[in-house]
């Protein structure tokens, strides 16, 4: 069996002749990664796929990863420790940067409680392509609403580790955009993330 340093020495990238460029100049808008990121229950979900019908209605190249549905193929080995959770957005990360390179306007939506976590998928894209959007609804309007009834077993000690409960999350502090999911509808959420995707390039009226 190889090593894993003999592996990655045998690993070459290979540049396309299609590039990101023509890509982009073909789907007529530019490839960017919205990180929606909130505590559970913000509308992280609601607001990344309102916003993909928004964009898709436009011709928009999207696509949207959700938090539970990678965790039924891409993630499905994971738990929820903190190392996993790490382990978690790298391979989430690693993925949204292909799929800017493929000119697609991919939308994240993931707890992603870390700051730490975040600033690693932005590093690992050009100065521009990682828009993070938080999700910003205070704990006890996400509890209110708590559809699968996550955060009444959090408080019963029936999940351990639980974001906003027992393990911490960590707000952004200079994101791109805040939109205030607790108070604002849900189109005037979007109509915020339309505004910034104009006024950075990415699509036109």
């Amino acid at each position: 069996m190889q090593s894993s340093e003999q592996k990655s020495s045998n690993v070459v990238w290979h540049n396309a002749t299609v590039t990101r460029k023509r890509r982009e100049e073909m789907n007529g808008h530019g490839g960017v990664i919205l990180w929606f990121t909130g505590l559970s229950g913000a509308g992280k979900s609601s607001l990344s796929h309102a916003v993909e019908e928004a964009l898709h209605s436009m011709g928009c190249h999207t696509f949207v990863m959700d938090g539970d549905n990678v965790r039924h193929g891409l993630c499905a080995d994971l738990g929820f420790s903190s190392e996993d959770r790490v382990e978690n957005i790298r391979r989430v990360g690693e993925m949204s940067k292909l799929f800017i390179e493929a000119g697609v306007i991919v939308l994240t939506a993931f707890i992603s409680p870390f700051r730490s976590d975040r600033e690693r998928v932005r590093s690992l894209v050009p100065h521009g392509d990682f828009m993070e959007i938080f999700c910003s609804t205070p704990l006890e309007v996400c509890e209110e609403r708590d559809v699968k009834g996550l955060y009444k077993r959090a408080r019963a000690g029936e999940i351990k580790e639980f974001t906003g409960i027992s393990s911490p999350y960590e707000a952004p502090v200079d994101p791109e955009l805040v939109v205030e999911t607790g108070k604002l509808s849900i189109e005037d959420s979007v109509a915020k993330v339309m505004e910034l995707l104009r006024e950075r390039g990415i699509v036109r009226e």
